[in-house]
C-alpha cells in the first residue's frame, strides 16, 4: 500500500516543487533545475515505458559519472524498473557474470563501453535494447534522444519495492547482488542529512563513481535537500580542488588516496579548499589530521557496507579520532561471537546490523539471504568492538565463514555448529570441508568434550541428523583435546583446517 511508500521518484517529484528553480545538476557548464530534472525523469520514463520495460525489469547501467545519470535514475525509479549499476574497472568476464546473474533487459552505457557489450551479446540474449550516453549509432540510441520523449505518468511503485541490485565483493568466489530498496537509500539520506546538519546550501562533488554505494547516497543525500550534484568527468586533484573552490563545494567522499592527493595539490597554492565542510569516508588519522588543521571542515569518519547503505555508523572525527563511527539514529548494532552471543563491552567480535538501511537479501541468493539475517539481524562478516560510550572501532574483515559444499548443496558451518553445541557432551566444536571421494566435499566436525564426556561419531551423526536436514549433518568427526585458538579467545578456523582438514 503507498499510503506510507515514499520512492526515489517521489523524492525528484517532491523537489520539481520545493526547489523548482533551484540548481539540481551541472556539468561542462550546463546546468539543469529541479523542475527540468522532473520534466526529463517523466519524458525517459514515457521512452522506457514505450519499449515495453515493465515494473521489475532490470537495466544495466555500465558508464562514468555523467549528468544524464540523474534523469535515468528517476527514470527507473518512475518505470518500477531496477539498476543495475556495473563497476566499469571489471573485466569482461567479470562483467559478464553480473549481467547473466540479474539477466537486465536494456542496457545503458557510455561510448567508451559500447564494444564491451557487443562483444557480450551471444552470451547475454537477455538484452534487447541499448542506450548510450553518447551519439549513438547501430543498435544504440543516444540517451539526448529520450530527453524529446512524450512524459508518461509513472508506474505505482511501493518504497519498500527494488530499486537497485548492486553486486559486492566476490568473497565466496562470486559477487553477489544486493537488493536495495527505495527506502533503504530515503533512510539511509534522511539519517545522514540529521546528522551532518546538511541543507539546500550545501554542494556536492561527485568524485565517487555512481556504480557504488557511496556515490549513489552522496548524489541522492544532496538532492534530497535540494542542494547542487556538480559533476566532472574523472578525478584530477588539480581539476577537483579548483571546482570546489570555483563552485563552493562544501561536501566530498574520500577514498584514500583522493583526499590526500587533494591536499598535496592545495599546497602549491592553486586553491584553498576554504569551502569544504565535509568530507565523508575512510582515510589514515595523518590525512585527516592534516585536513582539520586547515581550520575549514570536518572529517566525517564512516562504517558501512554496500548490503547497509555505505553509512551505518557515523561521526565527527573532531568527536572520536580514530573511531568507524556511532550508529546512526535509525541502526542498532550489537557486537557477537562465533555463537551470535553478544560479547563484553569493548570485546571484539562479529558486527551485527538490523534497521530500515537494512539490504532485502542477494538476488537468486535465497539460502544466502538466510544464512545472513539469521536470528533477526544482518551479519556483516565484519569484526569490530563497542567502547563503553557506543562508538564502533573496526577491527578488519572476519575470517569469512567457509561455505562447504557437499553434492552441490549449501552449508554452512556455523549453523551445524550450533546444532553440535546442544549436545551435551560437547565442549567446542569447529566444523570444516574436506576432500570426500562421494560429494566432492565432506563435512567434518572437530570437537572438544566436556571433562569425562564419553561420545561416539555415530552417535554425534545421528543426534545432528536428526535436528536438520540430513545433508547437512557430519560425515567425519574428530575428537581433539583442544582447539587451536586467536589472541581474542575465538577458535581459529583456518588453523583448524591446515591440522585437521586432511
Amino acid at each position: 500500500m503507498r499510503v506510507r511508500s515514499f520512492t526515489i521518484y517521489d523524492l525528484y517529484k517532491r523537489n520539481s516543487t520545493l526547489y523548482k528553480n533551484r540548481i539540481a545538476v551541472q556539468s561542462d557548464g550546463e546546468k539543469v533545475t529541479y523542475g527540468t530534472l522532473f520534466d526529463q525523469v517523466n519524458r525517459v520514463s514515457g521512452w522506457l515505458q514505450s519499449q515495453g520495460i515493465k515494473k521489475g525489469d532490470r537495466i544495466g547501467v555500465l558508464a562514468k559519472n555523467h549528468a544524464y545519470f540523474f534523469p535515468l535514475i528517476g527514470a527507473i525509479a518512475a518505470s518500477g524498473a531496477i539498476m543495475v549499476p556495473i563497476n566499469f574497472r571489471l573485466s569482461a568476464d567479470e562483467i559478464r557474470y553480473n549481467l547473466t546473474n540479474t539477466e537486465p533487459v536494456m542496457m545503458v552505457v557510455d561510448p567508451d563501453f559500447e564494444k564491451m557489450i557487443d562483444d557480450l551479446l551471444p552470451t547475454c540474449p537477455f538484452l534487447r535494447e541499448f542506450v548510450t550516453f553518447g551519439n549513438g549509432g547501430g543498435r544504440y540510441t543516444p540517451f539526448a534522444s529520450l530527453l524529446d520523449s512524450p512524459a508518461a505518468s509513472p508506474v505505482e511503485v511501493d518504497g519498500e519495492a527494488p530499486y537497485i541490485i548492486m553486486h559486492t565483493a566476490a568473497v565466496q568466489g562470486k559477487p553477489r547482488g544486493a537488493i536495495i530498496s527505495h527506502h533503504n537509500l530515503i533512510f539511509c539520506t534522511i539519517q545522514n542529512i540529521a546528522i551532518m546538519g546538511l541543507t539546500q546550501e550545501d554542494a556536492y562533488l561527485n568524485i565517487l563513481p555512481l556504480f557504488h554505494i557511496a556515490g549513489i547516497f552522496g548524489a541522492l543525500v544532496i538532492m534530497h535537500v535540494g542542494g547542487r550534484n556538480v559533476m566532472i568527468p574523472k578525478f584530477d586533484p588539480l581539476t577537483a580542488g579548483k571546482m570546489i573552490d570555483q563552485e563552493r563545494i562544501t561536501l566530498i567522499g574520500d577514498f584514500p588516496p583522493i583526499l590526500l592527493q587533494l591536499l598535496d595539490e592545495q599546497a602549491k597554492g592553486g586553491f584553498t579548499l576554504s569551502p569544504l565542510k565535509h568530507v565523508l569516508g575512510i582515510d589514515l588519522q595523518e590525512t585527516i589530521k592534516r585536513f582539520e588543521s586547515l581550520g575549514y571542515g570536518q572529517f566525517w569518519l564512516v562504517y558501512g557496507q554496500t548490503e547497509t547503505m555505505g553509512l551505518t555508523s557515523v561521526c565527527s572525527n573532531k568527536e572520536k579520532a580514530g573511531c568507524a563511527g556511532k550508529p546512526g539514529p535509525l541502526v542498532e548494532m550489537k557486537i557477537v561471537d562465533e555463537f551470535d552471543k553478544e560479547v563484553e563491552t569493548g570485546k571484539v567480535g562479529e558486527i551485527l546490523v538490523r534497521g530500515p538501511l537494512v539490504f532485502h537479501g542477494y538476488w537468486g541468493e535465497e539460502d544466502l539471504t538466510r544464512h545472513t539475517f539469521r536470528e533477526g539481524w544482518h551479519h556483516t562478516g565484519d569484526s569490530g568492538r563497542m567502547d563503553e560510550e557506543g562508538y564502533l572501532w573496526f577491527a578488519g574483515r572476519k575470517a569469512e565463514k567457509e561455505l562447504i559444499k557437499p553434492g552441490g548443496e549449501n552449508v554452512y558451518p556455523v549453523e551445524v555448529e550450533k546444532v553440535i553445541l546442544e549436545h551435551p557432551a560437547i565442549e567446542e566444536v569447529s566444523v570444516i570441508g574436506v576432500p570426500d571421494p562421494k560429494f566432492g566435499e565432506g563435512i567434518k566436525a572437530v570437537c572438544v568434550l566436556k571433562p569425562n564426556a564419553k561420545l561416539t561419531d555415530k552417535e554425534l551423526i545421528d543426534f545432528v541428523g536428526g535436528k536438520i536436514a540430513r545433508y547437512k549433518k557430519p560425515g567425519y568427526v574428530q575428537f581433539v583435546e583442544t582447539l587451536p585458538k586467536k589472541e581474542d579467545g575465538s577458535i581459529d578456523r583456518p588453523k583448524v583446517k591446515e591440522l585437521y582438514g586432511k
